[in-house]
């Protein structure tokens, strides 16, 4: 049996323990600026952090219950089911800045997940736009020039955290302009 000398003992000692510090630190700078919050998720509140979006092209929409366009939920779903595989993910942020929100989560979550069907991420209801609005959308808008002016805007954004694309709440989930973006978007590396 082969004994360590003491002082290797103690660097494989210390190395094992800066190793989970050193993980999380590397974690966090792969994460993107853009990304870097926490949020709860409307189903339970649990709080989730956007950086385990980092490396995916994403489709940011602010939403709403009560709105002519909530019908495009069905539409986001089938886009986040039909290019999930290939890295999109759909994140859904209600928002009552329209004044087409209910203030009860319970009642906008039964809207998303049992009316429409929605699997991908929802998160509880933030401000969009205006002074109060959540700093990624206000990131968002600044990067895009585009402020959200209604629910269901949808904003494209590349493997690597940049803003890409601006679409308005006309520009439906299925339209052509919108998946031409999000192919190229995944095509990209």
């Amino acid at each position: 049996m082969t004994t360590l000398p003491r002082r290797d003992v103690l660097l494989m000692l210390a190395l094992a323990a800066a190793a989970p510090a050193a993980r999380a630190a590397a974690a966090s700078s792969r994460c993107p600026a853009l990304l870097n919050h926490t949020l709860p998720r409307l189903q339970d509140e649990k709080p989730q952090s956007l950086c385990q979006y980092a490396g995916k092209v994403m489709l940011v929409v602010n939403t709403a219950s009560y709105c002519g366009f909530t019908p495009q939920f069905e539409g986001l779903e089938a886009l986040n089911a039909a290019y999930g595989a290939r890295g999109l993910v759909v994140l859904g942020f209600p928002s009552n800045d329209f004044r087409q929100e209910d203030a009860d989560a319970r009642k906008t979550a039964a809207v998303c997940f049992d009316t429409y069907g929605v699997k991908f991420p929802m998160f509880s209801t933030v401000r969009v736009r205006g002074p109060e609005a959540h700093p990624l959308f206000a990131a968002l808008a600044r990067a895009t020039g585009n402020a959200p002016s209604w629910n269901f805007n949808k904003y494209l954004v590349g493997r690597d955290g940049t803003p890409l694309a601006h679409f308005g709440s006309t520009t439906g989930p299925t339209s052509t302009t919108l998946k031409a973006a999000v192919e190229k978007a995944l095509a990209a590396r």
